[in-house]
């Protein structure tokens, strides 16, 4: 499945990437580098959770799991989310630290060279990851790719931050740029914090996914009188959709089956991995005798 060969891929390559900049941030003493590392770290991390929620989320529904299983992709987001704050305040904390000691960077060079090597492996993946994630629907995989591009901006920072020490011979502008990418960590985790928390709320599809469906309902008005009390929800790249559908009281019940029957796969038909449940009710119904005043049994 191409989410799971894609989130291996992002492990591969951010292990590699951990590996480099830790070992140049130890020789160079360069905090901002450091910090590249340890960001990079969390995205391993975040890759690692990608991977088993991404496999996890394409189990299907079980005796436990009636719903399935693509909250995993959302929990997952959330939990990347929350590395990612992490990261970032020790980020913040150790550039502090090394203003007030001031210490300098060495072979500058090697810092120049892996920066730049980490932002292109890093802008290749994370396209090839948000392809498969926007193909797959997969907000696990989407989670990872945001790290990745945060990532590209960071180490190009640090690559012309460097540029920059190596001419001007100035060291405080390795903390100060480790501080610079703290803050663009933390507008990605809460960009990503948001997103992913949407779908552990069952917060309603977006606007335009909604619209999908009132089109259908719409175009196909005059086989039914009415709908209402649409809700919508999702879980991973999984869409839930149910309403109600009023009906001529003189319909039959295979009739109205079918109605609804053909609405339903329209629906899914435009909104891949959906499910939909729609209750059919007689027009008037709530007046029956048979249910007195009010409808009640």
């Amino acid at each position: 499945m191409k989410r799971v060969k894609a989130a291996k891929v992002s492990i591969i390559s951010n292990a590699s990437l951990v590996c480099l900049k830790l070992v140049a941030g130890l020789i160079m003493f360069s905090i901002s580098i450091i910090s590249e590392a340890l960001h990079s770290i969390m995205d391993l991390i975040a890759a690692i959770v990608a991977n088993y929620s991404v496999r996890k989320a394409t189990e299907p529904a079980d005796s436990d799991h009636t719903y399935g299983h693509g909250k995993y992709e959302n929990m997952a987001g959330v939990v990347e989310a929350l590395l990612i704050f992490f990261a970032s305040a020790i980020i913040i904390y150790e550039s502090g630290m090394k203003i007030i000691s001031g210490t300098g960077v060495e072979y500058i060079e090697i810092g120049i060279v892996i920066m730049g090597v980490s932002a292109i492996v890093n802008f290749f993946v994370s396209r090839y990851l948000w392809k498969v994630a926007e193909d797959e629907d997969s907000i696990a995989l989407k989670a990872d790719s945001l790290h990745l591009k945060t990532d590209v901006i960071t180490s190009l920072g640090v690559f012309l931050g460097l540029i920059v020490m190596s001419i001007t011979k100035l060291a405080f502008f390795d903390p100060l740029i480790a501080i610079g990418i703290a803050f663009l960590i933390l507008r990605a985790a809460y960009n990503l914090f948001k997103e992913s928390s949407r779908g552990l709320v069952d917060e309603k599809l977006p606007a335009e996914e909604e619209m999908v469906v009132r089109n259908v309902l719409i175009e196909h008005m005059p086989s039914y009188i009415e709908f209402h009390s649409l809700r919508t929800r999702k879980a991973g790249n999984q869409r839930f959709i149910d309403m109600h559908v009023v009906v001529r009281p003189e319909m039959s019940v295979e009739d109205s089956h079918k109605i609804v029957d053909h609405l339903e796969q329209e629906i899914a038909k435009r909104l891949p991995n959906t499910s939909v449940l729609i209750h059919v009710e007689p027009q008037d119904w709530r007046n029956s005798p048979a249910l007195g005043k009010k409808g009640e049994i």
